[in-house]
């Protein structure tokens, strides 16, 4: 290899360390933060449950009313708009 492709290379890969470390530099640096606004104004730590409640067919319907009505609201919307254009 060409001295000046080694040069290159290097350098892609120095660009690269700089990115990755900094990347998650932040992302450390932005979960410290948060620990410490967490413990300042004293809410316990987030932690995730291991499961998940079951969901009762009700909350399902409901959930479900609520996303078609949603569709045909945006169904309305897109044809009036159309009707308006044309």
């Amino acid at each position: 290899m060409d001295n000046s492709a080694l040069d290159v290379l290097k350098w892609v890969g120095v660009a690269f360390a700089a990115g990755f470390i900094g990347y998650f530099g932040r992302y450390l640096a932005m979960h410290i933060i948060g620990r410490m606004r967490r413990k300042r104004v004293g809410e316990a730590p987030e932690i995730e449950p291991a499961t998940e409640a079951p969901v009762s067919p009700e909350v399902r319907l409901a959930e479900t009313q609520l996303k078609v009505e949603k569709k045909r609201a945006k169904a309305a919307a897109k044809k009036a708009k159309k009707e308006q254009k044309g």
